[in-house]
């Protein structure tokens, strides 16, 4: 398996685990009255399996955002350099145009 492939599984996981940490977290601090939902209620496992679902698809999304944003400091790329950009001095250039080709616009064949 490719390395970037697997580098992003990881990390996916890592988000797994962090998702079912904070469920887990909410449904034992019962915030938002969230543990007498799941329990009481005959969809509360969907709603259940829903809530870690998102908070997975979230959360593993970070965890791969901010490892391949530190890739660049891996490597000891430390972005552009402060070096001065070279400044072209726009000249303006004459060009002769020819009234055989131009174009008018229909309203102005009213007049």
């Amino acid at each position: 398996m490719p390395d970037h492939i697997k580098l992003i599984l990881r990390h996916a996981a890592f988000g797994g685990l962090i998702a079912a940490g904070f469920v887990g977290l909410l449904l034992a601090f019962n915030v938002a009255n969230l543990w007498h939902l799941v329990t009481h209620s005959a969809d509360g496992v969907l709603a259940l399996g829903v809530m870690f679902a998102f908070f997975w698809i979230t959360f593993g999304s970070v965890q791969i955002g901010i490892r391949i944003m530190l890739m660049a400091e891996d490597e000891g790329h430390g972005g552009g350099t402060r070096a001065p950009q070279a400044v072209v001095d726009l000249v303006p250039v004459r060009v002769r145009s020819n009234d055989a080709r131009r174009t008018t616009h229909p309203r102005d064949r009213l007049h």
